[in-house]
């Protein structure tokens, strides 16, 4: 029953991988489309470094956070984002997590996008300020671990031109992830498993006039766990995000590397041998 489980769950994060890719292949190979019909797709790659903490603080209650640093063109070549999420997470039960708190992501101006203006019209970093929530649900699968993870976000944003006005938009997410131990039956210290998830996600507000689909994202890598403090995850993102005009689109091809911090400041003593530990969520 376990392998028929672990089998499922490869086999649900596979397919989805395989098939969104074969869909925009697919399109890719139609006929020529008329001017009237054409579509724009921008390929753009990257790479995300991610430092994610999560440290217990009372009985139930975690202190959580994520800082990124993003860049772009050709990997490294120019600098995307600094992205800062704080919060703090309580546990419900083993199979429950629920989290919320603010986010202050830092955003650097492409500078093809401004063409021939004026560059003293233009912000070359400008913030973005939002609130979230998030519930987090864990479902144990044979050996593997599923969890289901759907976030909200309010978020206060603005264009690169100076003055320009702020507006709220709602983004609301889904993502369905697996961790599955390649070299242990559990998810212990010393294990090497491998990390696939797929997410979508939805905006919605006055701004939005025709992308209430905002983005797909697919990921498939690898993790180690060397302690229940340390975990390290790599591996490829592909994303795919229509843009505002209805007929351009962005392909975004990106390496991960993270690293997982997890401390206990409640300082009680507690058995660590033979423990399963939960990995973090990218």
């Amino acid at each position: 029953m376990k392998s028929i489980n672990l089998k499922l769950v490869a086999g649900i994060l596979l397919l989805a991988i395989i098939s969104t890719i074969q869909t925009v292949r697919a399109q890719e190979t139609l006929p020529e489309p008329t001017p009237a019909q054409r579509r724009i797709v921008e390929q753009e790659s990257g790479f995300w470094l991610g430092l994610y903490t999560k440290y217990k603080i009372g009985e139930r209650l975690y202190y959580y956070g994520e800082y990124h640093l993003r860049t772009r063109d050709r990997l490294i070549r120019e600098m995307a984002q600094i992205y800062l999420r704080f919060g703090l997470s309580y546990i419900v039960n083993p199979n429950l997590e629920i989290t919320g708190g603010i986010v202050t992501p830092f955003y650097w101006a492409p500078g093809a996008d401004f063409g021939d203006a004026d560059p003293s019209t233009y912000d070359n970093i400008v913030p973005q300020f939002r609130f979230w929530q998030q519930f987090l649900f864990v479902q144990p699968v044979g050996v593997a671990k599923l969890y289901h993870q759907f976030r909200t976000e309010q978020r206060w944003r603005r264009d690169y031109e100076v003055n320009s006005d702020w507006e709220l938009t709602h983004r609301f997410r889904y993502k369905i992830l697996s961790y599955i131990p390649l070299n242990s039956t559990r998810l212990e210290n010393n294990t090497l498993f491998y990390a696939g998830y797929a997410e979508v996600f939805i905006q919605a507000g006055k701004p939005i006039i025709s992308n209430y689909l905002e983005d797909i994202r697919l990921f498939s890598g690898l993790g180690y766990i060397v302690n229940e403090n340390i975990q390290l995850q790599t591996g490829f993102q592909w994303t795919w995000q229509p843009q505002n005009s209805g007929f351009e689109y962005k392909s975004r091809s990106m390496l991960r590397f993270s690293i997982y911090h997890n401390l206990d400041f409640t300082n009680r003593k507690r058995k660590k041998d033979n423990i399963e530990i939960r990995p973090g969520v990218l």
